[in-house]
């Protein structure tokens, strides 16, 4: 059986200056081809910006980002498209389509052949791909991974285009039943949507020799860990909180974001400089010595479609304190991995860790716990779906 051919289309795809951006798309799709049965061009556009000179702050970076690169394997383009501040959230579907439906049309008149495409986040990203398949011809595939499905539908104007976007996508993938079960609430079709969570590379993320590990951090004192974009819904403004109700804890927080000078402003205003610590961006191979030397993972995200660092600490022997939010309960479904907590404030992160805390789990239980969630049963979803909305090829 010939392996079919994807154009894997997402502005969440790791890049030459963002490694980690949409790392848990490249994860994905890195499983799939590897399986043999398929194969994937990768078209992940970054906004326009015209200068590349680093005194013009973070978006300088998109400037910076190559073309083309090959990443473990997979030929992925960076196409620019156009991004208008303020009023672009209502534009952003169409910017994207206007940019990239061309350099596909080049892809396809050099000879390029695709079966479907493969979308990921519903919104812009999976409108732009609903009407790149309806012009090329293509079956169109949609990931919803979060907040394109908990909050953006609050908008009248982007709610009606994911609607049409459910509606007229081939086959359609939740990472969490709970974002599987809002986009049946936005009126798709239950009988094409499905539920293909994310797993974690056990090889990647397994648990390391501690000593050492926490050694490297300096650490002397039961240690807790964030990991995540220092935005405002990821919540590290409520951990750095409970820290004033875990005086036997430290805290240590790996990520980089806008957030960064109020975390810092906030954690020094509060007394907790000795205890708390802003680490910084951390390659992703690196985070298995992070998680490994703490005691546990606090994640206090108000939304998330399905969390990768959760099964990420777990699968490094580290159980997690998690906010009671979609996808966390399915994730954090044993006391092996960890506890749910409630409510989503810092009085409940700390009464969640002293609950961990009062039966902490074996490292090795909880490592066991995480090797369930391996990429094999996604991979053999994907493929289910994909041969089922490709239409067949003509006899040679």
């Amino acid at each position: 059986m010939d392996p079919i051919r994807l154009l894997t289309f997402s502005s969440l795809f790791p890049n030459d200056e963002q490694p980690n951006h949409g790392i848990f798309v490249q994860n994905r799709l890195r499983h799939l081809v590897g399986s043999g049965q398929a194969v994937s061009t990768v078209v992940a556009p970054v906004p326009y910006f015209p200068f590349a000179s680093r005194r013009f702050g973070n978006f300088s970076a998109y400037a910076r980002v190559a073309r083309q690169e090959v990443r473990h394997g997979l030929t992925i383009h960076h196409p620019r498209f156009a991004v208008i501040p303020k009023i672009g959230m209502n534009l952003a579907p169409w910017l994207l389509y206007r940019a990239t439906a061309p350099f596909i049309a080049r892809l396809l008149a050099d000879g390029r052949k695709f079966d479907a495409i493969d979308a990921h986040y519903v919104y812009p990203d999976g409108v732009a791909a609903l009407w790149l398949g309806q012009r090329f011809g293509l079956p169109v595939v949609i990931t919803a991974r979060g907040t394109d499905i908990s909050l953006i539908p609050d908008h009248a104007t982007p709610r009606r285009m994911i609607r049409g976007a459910l509606a007229g996508a081939a086959a359609l993938i939740g990472v969490s039943e709970a974002l599987r079960q809002a986009m049946i609430g936005l009126g798709a079709d239950s009988e094409k949507t499905v539920t293909l969570r994310n797993g974690v590379d056990t090889a990647m993320f397994r648990p390391m020799p501690r000593p050492p590990a926490r050694a490297a951090l300096g650490l002397t004192r039961p240690t807790l860990i964030s990991v995540g974009h220092l935005i405002e819904r990821k919540g590290h403004h409520r951990t750095i909180g409970a820290m004033l109700l875990l005086p036997d804890f430290d805290l240590v927080i790996a990520g980089e974001g806008p957030e960064r000078a109020a975390l810092q402003t906030q954690i020094e205003r509060s007394g907790l400089a000795a205890r708390v610590r802003l680490l910084g961006t951390r390659p992703h191979a690196e985070l298995a010595s992070l998680y490994s030397a703490a005691d546990a993972m606090v994640l206090a995200s108000s939304r998330e479609g399905w969390a990768n660092v959760l099964l990420e600490a777990m699968a490094c022997g580290t159980p997690v304190v998690a906010s009671n939010i979609w996808g966390n309960p399915e994730v954090v479904a044993a006391a092996a991995a960890g506890v749910i907590y409630e409510p989503n404030t810092p009085d409940g992160i700390a009464t969640g860790v002293r609950e961990l805390f009062s039966k902490l789990p074996e490292r090795a239980a909880t490592r066991a716990y995480a090797e369930d969630f391996s990429w094999d049963a996604t991979t053999a979803g994907q493929l289910e779906i994909f041969r089922r909305v490709v239409k067949p090829r003509p006899a040679r």
